[in-house]
């Protein structure tokens, strides 16, 4: 009789709880992603919380959705909107999009205007992405330096890094990063912490 009851009072609570499954997954998840960040655990959440409202708004969009290829990362309230839309009129629809969203204190739109990329385009920037990735562990002689603070995203060969840093990781991360092959461009987006 016990175990019908809490069956029941489980079935009559799931409905309402609907909506938090994905906050109690994700703060799971933002806990163990935050524990070597320097953003605190509620600025990690809002970060992804605002990458997954943008990112359902402008899928959410028939026309974005069919149109472009946008990659929305956050970054302490600081987001970056990467990929291609064919139009100046769809990249700015895109960008009020994204400036819209609660938390938001700044967006980079870097859409290029341009069809979207290939498959195969996207292929070889995930490869660089995690080359980039990879490289960073090789940098020694900072002080509390954790190259899982950097961000890195790659589109069409130009590597965007984003994070919270001193400025001499910075130089350290940017200087390590334009020596991976494959790399074009670095454009360093950091907030500086000195």
């Amino acid at each position: 009789m016990k175990l019908l009851n809490s069956l029941l009072a489980l079935i009559l609570v799931l409905p309402s709880l609907y909506g938090c499954a994905p906050a109690v997954i994700g703060g799971a998840a933002a806990t163990t992603g935050a524990v070597h960040d320097r953003r605190t655990v509620g600025t990690y959440v809002d970060d992804q919380g605002i990458e997954l409202k943008a990112s359902s708004a402008i899928h959410g969009d028939e026309e974005l959705n069919k149109q472009t290829h946008i990659n929305i990362i956050s970054v302490n309230g600081v987001v970056l909107m990467v990929g291609q839309a064919p139009t100046e009129s769809l990249r700015q629809q895109a960008q009020n999009i994204v400036s819209g969203i609660e938390k938001v204190r700044h967006v980079h739109n870097e859409l290029v205007i341009a069809a979207p990329s290939s498959l195969t385009a996207r292929s070889n920037d995930t490869l660089i992405t995690a080359k980039v990735k990879t490289s960073l562990f090789g940098i020694k002689g900072l002080p509390d330096y954790d190259p899982t603070r950097t961000k890195v995203v790659t589109e069409d060969g130009v590597v965007y890094l984003m994070g919270l840093l001193y400025r001499n990781e910075a130089d350290a991360v940017s200087e390590r990063t334009r020596q991976v092959g494959g790399v074009e461009k670095v454009v360093k987006l950091f907030e500086y912490l000195d």
